[in-house]
């Protein structure tokens, strides 16, 4: 007697999820269909089976390597061999899945397998004309299938079309169209056959159909008249398609429709107008259809509407007038339905597809629409309103979903309805589809097909792609109408059935194999494990083992003595092993015997038993003053066979040991403690088994006076714990705590800290109720309703606070209704058309009863309509299908078992805001000066901000410069302007530039439309000082001065301006000036006083003025007073060299010192500094100190000397950059291990910090930008305000530039001298060759021809696509025969950047399309591109 096929599956899944895969074997014993060679032995596992199957339908065993008390068996983590993979995916085949065979050469030659289809294409198959056919189908199967194709229930032969091929290892058809032909050649009904010699598995009938994207009928339609307040229908009638496609309205100029409850598109394209206004005349109406897989869109000749009215003058003011309708002599009228028509209709619709019913209707006013359902009502989960409520959509419709719907249509003239009669038909879906079938030899099984439908569907079985009937007899089976049995199954039974179960609406197919498995036992595990546990915990010792039939596992310790199972052990149905308590005894090797009818497979584990870690010192809470020394013990003992690892935890965050604590072994201890020590400490003693931790907490004091009298001299502590809680004098509202104060530790308890918990919403977490003096030891609580209260007290001293109490005693106060309702209750859109309320929660002793829950009332606050109403338990609710931006009042009342809250106040909400709808108009830029303008813009109408009005928003960009050949970066930037406002400045342009600007409103929702662009131009400003202004002298005679072209002109450049003085202490002598033209890049001043200095003063001019003036002084004279090296404590130094002087500049600055050494530190590589006649090259740069207070001096590679100090501190930074790169060392007093960070700022204010490990120098900033300047400084990691002097540094250039005029170097008059004489002679010498008849080849050229114009000019179409569609293989004609156009000039993908359109359900745009499809490239003179006039025109260019 065979058992059910879900009995088997549950049996099969159960005995995988224990960790091993074992199929079934007949559930009565053995079978007798087993071969007579076995029989005996089958008879005597029998019994054994038969008492292991019944154990398998009670017992579901745990999934291999789950967790449970004590430690995971190593086992369990360890990689998963192929037979594992092999058994879990027996598993899934069971389940309805294919059966993966693993790779090892192995398996693959024992477990054979049918072919499965794995992948296909869909049934319906529509492919783009433009590109090759695939029609995919891809199997499985061992040995590999093979494949061959039908068409039109015809064998397709692929070898005789040389445009057809089969890829390789696949069935998958690729037909190229590179070398011609037609894709409509190739439609039909395809069907794929995967073969191996154990069955053949068929695919879906795939039909292939070609998309088409017909153009628009041509047509000339007259001007549309109709009479104000009149309904009107504008039809679309769009091209038929493959797919169809979807429709918009937009305006001949691009613009979309707006669309409302009055004007709006109906489901077939057409746009609908309830009523006609005169306003509707201000623009004109164009239907578009977009063609998906052809990327096309067709745009319909647009209509015009003549708006018949008797109040001609369209006055704006009216549009919100209460009674607008009447205010322009609109007649009101009753609704009437426009679409359907009638009062009834019928729909058919598909189980599983969406239900779209639709009422348009006329009226004056707008009619408003309302959906119901007869005898019942909407399917809230499933129901949604679309266009305004005009269409009703019922997602994946099922049986239910049948029966009548009307709409009903209403305005204040009165209301009719239509009804729509729904019938839910079905296409075939499955109630039982046919799983593979795998089963051990002589086993019983069955494949079931079952499915319904509307009709009923019926039912056709096929094996290896034939029909059931014409197929060879098998007495082993029999087929019982949607089931197929087979009994005593044997390797040859094995083959692919195929179920086709169709009615009038569509077909299912399904492929399931029946395989025989004849496997013994193996085992899946690696062999001869080492599992290692923890004494006294619980372990598994899994062993999985696959064969067919089922094998029975037995366990034996060290190789003798009985199977184990009982007592300490315990043996799963799976064969794991389970040891609940493990002891001293229980370590040894453990062997697992799997045996069946074939054979037997042993495994051996090795169980090794560890003592537990475990902290027996642990670290005990402290009090310290600040600046002591605290120690922190832990203790630890472990096996000593396992590695050890202590680490500390910090407020339950891993701490960083710095240079004031110092971790050892079995301590912690920490130096100079500080108020930040202060916290939890956390002990983690942790080996590769197990870990354990101790906690304690370290209280910092600050310091205080010396005690003066005998007691404050004894040590104190936290006080003791208080003990024995009561509760006495129980009342309703009310309980008396009592308790006994713990020992003070020689600190008077000053005050009692009574927490309480409940364990209805919190249970578990402490909560502070209230406070007393510490001179009293009993207090009166006051409690709320229906809470369980459980209390306990804490101590305070000065010292701190004790631990815990003990908890009293429980006591629950009697319920109540609440009296108080939530706080903090907003209602704010999340979406356009909806409103998120949200509050907050009660807490427990605010909830006052059980099954607290709260009453959302809501109401649109201007029409004091109705309240709504719904009961929620949480703590928000979603208020869906509302207008946008509207106020509503809100309500939230609490109410539990015994009552309501009391009437709750009105809050006020909005619903979700849109983006806006208008620009501001009439923008006006006034320019200030050259880097401000002012702006003026006329406000937009309340009613188009759809929201509330956040600010106004200048977007504004930088165009180009007014100066030749200076790039400027367009980046968009943008200037706020909050509130309702009129005006607003701009400021912190850049002069003499070219700028773009655009206005838009924002509201919460984001931006709205762009307003029109303006264009402005700043004037010429004054010039950014100049870049790199050095002073240096090489003698004593002579002073050299060079500098850089400022970074912003901001204008026309007429010069440079130098004024410099003499000085010599407080003696100042006259200033001299010195103008220069826009080009010259250095000066030389003659020194007439070899004592005094000279102090230099250089600014840039335009037509405007001079600009910022960088000031430098030429160095100090040898017999200038001697620097001192200064400490760090002083304030920050100058220094004193640049990055790069000549060695005669090192020699006098060395020679300013006084008995310290200055050193000279090389460079890194030479560097090169570009002046307009000489280039110089360096190759040491000095530094020294003086003690002038300034700020720090730019410099390329920089030290800062400074003597030793006694404390701990950091001196001589030194900084060797390079263009990308720089070097950093200092000096310090630190301890060994102590930690820096270095910080350096850049020209930009950018911040970055380097941490530093101890003894890492030199260290190296890398990623710096060329020619930059930065600022740095060293500070201690654990100390941050001891730190280094700050000094400034900057990158060399990344490459020369001469700033010289190059028209008056004299080698570049020599050269272009000798170039001119060379052309000469070149040029006498081709005149003499000419002259003695030379003769040249001349080649003929055809002129290339104009192509005609681009007829899709005038048809309306034009294309859109992105880089991954390909053109039309061959040529660029389109299937009706025009010629396709590359590039559009003009379409609607200039208008955004990227993703595919798409539209609101007013057809307006919220996505934009991509452009530019990238023209293909073309070999030799052959070319696909259709010629036009344009193409010919870039040719010849």
């Amino acid at each position: 007697m065979m058992a059910p096929s879900g009995e088997r599956l549950i049996d099969l899944c159960a005995i995988w999820d224990a960790g091993v895969y074992l199929p079934s074997a007949a559930w009565n014993g053995a079978s007798s269909g087993v071969a007579r060679r076995r029989l005996n032995e089958a008879e005597r596992l029998s019994s054994v089976r038969e008492a292991q199957l019944k154990r398998l339908k009670v017992t579901r065993p745990r999934v291999l390597g789950s967790r449970e008390q004590g430690q995971v068996p190593r086992m369990a983590r360890q990689p998963l061999p192929p037979w594992v993979h092999a058994a879990f995916l027996l598993c899934l085949l069971s389940l309805g899945g294919a059966i993966e065979i693993p790779m090892d050469p192995s398996i693959q030659n024992e477990l054979t397998q049918p072919p499965t289809i794995t992948k296909q294409s869909v049934k319906d198959h529509i492919v783009d004309p433009r590109d090759n056919i695939l029609i995919e189908c891809e199997a499985k199967g061992n040995p590999a299938p093979s494949f061959h194709w039908t068409r039109n229930s015809r064998f397709f032969n692929i070898a005789k079309d040389p445009r057809v091929s089969m890829r390789r290892r696949s069935g998958t058809l690729v037909i190229d169209f590179r070398s011609g032909g037609r894709p409509e050649e190739y439609e039909g009904e395809y069907q794929c056959f995967a073969r191996n010699k154990f069955g053949t598995a068929l695919s879906n009938r795939i039909r292939l159909q070609v998309s088409k994207s017909p153009l628009w009928p041509k047509e000339n339609l007259d001007p549309v008249v109709v009479q104000e307040g009149a309904p009107l229908t504008l039809q679309c009638n769009p091209p038929p398609g493959l797919p169809s496609p979807v429709i918009f309205w937009m305006s001949s100029s691009m613009e979309p429709i707006t669309q409302d409850k009055r004007v709006s598109q109906g489901h077939n394209g057409d746009l609908y107008f309830s009523n006609v206004m005169l306003q509707d005349m201000q623009t004109d109406y164009s239907c578009n259809a977009r063609f998906h897989f052809t990327h096309t869109i067709q745009q319909k000749n647009p209509f015009t509407l003549k708006v018949l009215t008797n109040h001609p003058y369209n006055d704006s003011s009216l549009r919100n007038h209460p009674d607008m309708y009447s205010a322009r002599g609109v007649a009101e009228r009753t609704p009437s339905f426009m679409y359907p028509q009638g009062t009834a209709s019928s729909q058919m619709v598909l189980r599983g597809m969406d239900l779209l019913l639709e009422c348009i209707a006329s009226g004056v006013p707008t009619p408003d629409i309302a959906w119901y359902k007869k005898g019942g009502d909407l399917p809230s989960d499933k129901a949604k309103f679309e266009n305004f409520n005009k269409a009703l959509r019922i997602t994946n419709v099922s049986e239910e979903d049948s029966g009548e719907y009307f709409c009903l249509a209403s305005n204040k003239m009165g209301s009719i309805r239509h009804t729509i009669s729904v019938r839910v038909k079905a296409a075939p879906y499955w109630l039982d589809e046919p799983k593979n079938l795998i089963l051990a030899p002589g086993e019983d099984g069955r494949l079931v097909c079952r499915a319904n439908g509307n009709p009923k569907p019926t039912v056709q079985w096929m094996v290896n792609g034939e029909p059931l009937q014409s197929a060879p007899p098998n007495p082993n089976r029999e087929v019982a109408g949607d089931t197929i049995i087979f009994r005593d199954t044997q390797i040859s039974s094995r083959a692919v059935y195929q179920c086709n179960t169709s009615n009038e609406h569509g077909y299912l197919l399904a492929n399931a194999f029946v395989s025989v498995l004849d496997v013994p036992p193996r085992m899946l595990s690696p062999r001869n494990q080492l599992i290692r546990v923890i004494l006294y915990n619980r372990t598994r010792l899994d062993c999985p083992f696959f064969g067919s039939p089922i094998p029975t596992l037995r366990w034996f310790k060290n190789g003798q003595g009985s199977n184990l199972d009982g007592g300490n052990y315990h043996v799963y149905e799976n064969g794991s092993l389970e040891i609940k308590m493990i002891r001293k005894e229980d370590q040894g090797i453990y062997t697992c015997v799997a045996t069946n009818i074939l054979g037997k497979a042993e495994n051996q584990v090795r169980l090794e038993v560890k003592d537990p870690t475990r902290i027996y010192r642990m670290p005990e809470d402290q009090v310290a003053k600040r600046g002591t020394t605290v120690q922190l013990e832990c203790r630890v003992k472990h096996d000593p066979s396992l590695k050890l690892t202590v680490s500390w935890l910090k407020d339950d965050e891993p701490l960083y040991i710095g240079n004031r604590m110092k971790k050892e072994d079995d301590s912690l201890t920490i130096f100079g403690v500080a108020e930040r020590d202060q916290g939890s400490y956390t002990c983690v003693a942790s080996t590769e088994l197990d870990q354990d931790l101790a906690k304690a907490y370290l209280t910092v004091l600050a310091d205080q006076a010396t005690p003066t009298n005998r007691l404050a001299a004894l040590p104190k502590g936290r006080p003791d714990r208080p003990r024995d809680l009561e509760l006495t004098d129980l009342a309703e509202r009310s309980v008396r705590l009592t308790w006994i104060p713990g020992d003070d530790n020689n600190s008077p308890i000053t005050d009692y800290v009574v927490q309480f918990e409940e364990d209805q919403f919190q249970p578990g977490v402490w909560h502070d109720h209230s406070k007393y003096p510490g001179s009293v030891n009993s207090a009166v609580l006051r409690l709320s309703p229906y809470v369980n209260y459980q209390f306990r007290v804490i101590a305070v001293n000065e010292v701190g606070s004790s631990h815990p109490s003990l908890p009293s005693e429980r006591y629950r106060t009697s319920g109540a209704p609440p009296e108080s309702n939530p706080g903090d209750v907003k209602g704010e859109g999340t979406r356009k058309n909806n409103m998120e309320i949200t509050w907050t929660p009660m807490n427990a002793t605010s909830a006052f009863g059980p099954n607290l829950r709260y009453i959302v009332k809501w109401r649109r606050r201007e029409t004091r309509e109705a309240w709504n109403n719904v009961t929620v338990w949480g703590s928000r609710y979603v208020v869906g299908q509302t207008p946008v931006y509207v106020p509503y009042e809100i309500r939230v009342q609490a109410e539990n078992d015994f009552g309501k809250g009391p009437e709750p106040e009105s809050v006020i909400g909005y619903s979700g805001e849109d983006y806006p709808r208008a620009a501001p108009t009439e923008v006006k830029v006034r320019v200030m000066n050259s880097t401000a303008i002012s702006l003026q813009w006329n406000r937009v109408y309340p009613d188009t901000v759809q929201g509330q009005l956040r600010e106004y928003r200048a977007y504004y960009w930088r165009e180009s410069s007014l100066l030749k050949n200076l790039w400027v970066s367009q980046k968009r930037q943008q200037a706020s302007f909050p509130g309702d406002r009129l005006r607003g400045v701009v400021s912190r342009l850049f002069p003499y530039s070219n700028y773009k600007l655009e206005m838009v409103v924002v509201n919460g929702r984001g931006d709205g439309p762009r307003s029109e662009t303006k264009e402005f131009t700043t004037p010429e400003g004054v010039p950014s000082a100049p870049r790199r202004f050095r002073v240096r002298q090489p003698n004593l005679e002579t002073i050299n001065l060079e500098w850089d072209h400022p970074e912003h002109p901001n204008g026309i450049m007429t010069g440079y301006t130098l004024k410099y003085v003499a000085f010599n202490g407080t003696k100042v002598g006259k200033q001299i000036v010195e103008n220069f033209s826009p080009n010259q890049t250095k000066f030389t001043v003659q020194r007439t006083d070899p004592v005094s200095r000279y102090r230099f003063t250089l600014s840039a001019r335009t037509q405007v003025g001079s600009g910022e003036a960088v000031t430098e002084e030429s160095p100090a004279p040898p017999n200038e007073a001697t620097p001192t090296a200064a400490p760090p404590t002083l304030p920050p130094t100058t220094v004193g060299a640049t990055g790069a002087v000549s060695s005669t500049d090192a020699t006098a600055i060395a020679a300013t010192t006084e008995a310290t050494t200055v050193p000279i530190i090389p460079t890194v590589a030479p560097t090169t500094i570009a002046t307009t006649t000489v280039a110089t090259t360096t190759t040491a740069t000095a530094a020294t100190t003086t003690t002038t207070e300034s700020p720090p001096t730019t410099t390329s590679g920089t030290k800062i000397h400074e003597s030793a100090p006694d404390e701990q501190s950091i001196w001589n930074v030194t900084v060797l950059p390079n263009s990308k790169w720089a070097n950093i060392t200092w000096k310090h007093n630190f301890g060994p291990g102590t930690d820096f960070v270095v910080e350096y700022i850049d020209s930009n204010h950018t911040k970055k910090t380097v941490p530093v490990k101890a003894q890492a120098q030199p260290i190296q900033l890398t990623d710096l930008y060329p020619g930059m300047t930065y600022t740095l400084r060293v500070y201690s990691r654990d100390n941050e305000g001891i730190s280094s002097t700050v000094i400034t540094f900057m990158t060399s250039t990344a490459y020369t530039n001469n700033q010289a005029d190059i028209a008056t170097q004299g080698w570049f008059i020599g050269l272009m001298c000798a170039i001119a004489l060379l052309v000469l002679i070149l040029l006498i010498v081709c005149f003499i060759k000419r002259s003695r008849g030379g003769k040249y080849p001349v080649r003929e050229k055809k002129d290339v021809p104009l192509g005609p114009e681009d007829p899709k000019e005038e048809d309306g179409s034009f294309d859109y696509s992105d880089e991954d569609n390909k053109p039309l293989q061959g040529s660029q004609t389109s299937l009706d025969g025009t010629i396709k156009q590359q590039e559009s000039d003009d379409s609607l993908v200039d208008y955004g950047e990227g993703g595919e359109g798409q539209f609101n359900e007013d057809g307006s745009f919220i996505g934009q399309y991509t452009v530019k499809k990238d023209k293909e490239e073309t070999e030799g003179n052959e070319s696909s591109e259709a010629t036009s006039p344009v193409n010919a025109i870039y040719s010849l260019a």
